[in-house]
């Protein structure tokens, strides 16, 4: 493509997000810039068997890889957000692509699990700024209802990835290696780079960049985090990952083990899931101008506490078994997917509405908090018996009383109905 094709292109774009309008590729784009960690995420899980067997390490050490990888988006993500508040949008970005890039391509190389480990904490710390900044550049474009209704488009992109990526990895390793998986990250983070590079404008201007000496940009990361409310719907995101988390984690036991699906029919409940949130995003970016967004908010809520509460009682009562599978299957679980589809997009809106200056830095700490409440849920479902669809309910039940219990502050702080 000329580079005069590339510049008028990023110039129009430029003019379009100055108004606050979003072009479809553009979301797209960034969709699949959100989605390189859950796809990264997920996508190797079922290669844990291959990979403990290719690297000649001891049992467990494939989960201690998952281990490090969540450690890298953690310390990546609470780095990437002031980074990007300082430099702008666009190098760091193009930054962490890079070094996702090297990192993946160093998995698919190695040979013991020690060099997996550091080329997989590599890939971390650059695959994060794929979480972090494409939300600070919405924030950059429009806040309020606009605003949600771009992460509610965004979340469109976003939301089929950590539902579907096991499915997707355990497909590539039907006809290829573990290898595989990584090359195809290797591939995806060159294309990332590659289309960031010819077409994204910065969204932060350089006046409105903080040029503030390091240790003054994380100073100020610590008080966003004292900010009421910014906390609450952060804290929402949050338990709204330990949810998702627990999903994952659970319906492998639920509806394979227990519930006796195929591998087919495993996939194909993954993917109605995954249909029922992003049907749950778009009604909400279509009825957030008319409605409100902690309105919104706290319907999403309301519904998903129901569903929870029917999804206990099903379990509790031993319903899961094959002989009730319209009961379980179609009402608790995919309400619960349905109303998240409510409940990310308004809450992270509503966290970083009050602060543009700091967007990056406001959406790192957001992104943090989100992966630390799922590390917790991971921990959880790992201390009960796998034995019955009871632990995963609690655990999605225990994620929606912190959720409601946050709203509900964010309520008395706000002063928002």
């Amino acid at each position: 493509m000329p580079s005069t094709v590339v510049a008028d292109r990023a110039d129009r774009t430029a003019r379009l997000l100055a108004v606050g309008r979003m072009p479809v590729w553009l979301v797209i784009l960034l969709g699949s810039l959100s989605a390189v960690g859950p796809l990264s995420t997920d996508m190797y899980l079922p290669a844990f068997p291959a990979i403990q067997a290719a690297l000649g390490s001891e049992g467990g050490a494939a989960q201690a890889t998952l281990a490090v990888w969540f450690l890298g988006l953690a310390v990546g993500q609470f780095t990437q957000g002031p980074a990007s508040d300082r430099w702008g949008r666009r190098a760091p970005l193009l930054f962490g692509m890079a070094v996702y890039t090297v990192g993946s391509l160093g998995c698919t190389l190695s040979h013991d699990i020690w060099s997996f480990c550091a080329f997989r904490f590599l890939a971390a710390l650059g695959g994060s700024a794929g979480m972090v900044i494409p939300r600070a550049i919405v924030r950059d474009i429009a806040t309020g209802v606009r605003g949600s209704q771009l992460m509610s488009q965004l979340t469109l992109v976003l939301g089929v990835v950590p539902v579907l990526a096991p499915s997707l990895g355990s497909l590539v390793l039907g006809f290829a290696s573990w290898r595989s998986i990584f090359l195809i990250a290797t591939v995806y983070g060159i294309v990332e780079f590659v289309t960031v590079w010819r077409v994204l404008p910065d969204t932060l201007p350089p006046q409105a960049r903080l040029k503030l000496p390091p240790l003054d940009v994380f100073r100020r990361v610590f008080t966003i985090i004292r900010e009421p409310v910014f906390l609450a719907n952060s804290c929402i995101c949050g338990f709204g990952t330990f949810i998702i988390f627990a999903y994952l984690a659970g319906t492998p036991i639920v509806f394979e083990r227990i519930r006796h699906f195929t591998p087919t029919q495993f996939g194909l409940l993954f993917g109605f899931n995954a249909a029922c949130y992003i049907t749950g995003t778009q009604l909400n970016a279509r009825y957030a101008h008319r409605i409100g967004l902690a309105r919104l908010l706290r319907f999403g809520l309301t519904a998903m506490a129901s569903s929870a509460l029917l999804l206990c009682v099903v379990a509790a009562l031993g319903l899961a078994a094959p002989a009730c599978p319209l009961l379980f299957v179609s009402v608790p679980v995919l309400g619960v997917m349905t109303s998240m589809g409510f409940i990310t997009p308004n809450a992270t809106v509503l966290a970083l509405g009050g602060h543009a200056r700091h967007a990056g830095s406001a959406s790192a700490l957001l992104g943090t908090l989100q992966f630390s409440f799922g590390a917790v849920s991971g921990a959880m479902m790992s201390l009960f018996p796998q034995v019955s669809a009871l632990p995963m309910a609690a655990v999605i039940l225990f994620g929606v009383a912190g959720a409601v219990s946050c709203f509900l502050f964010y309520r008395r702080r706000a002063g928002n109905g």
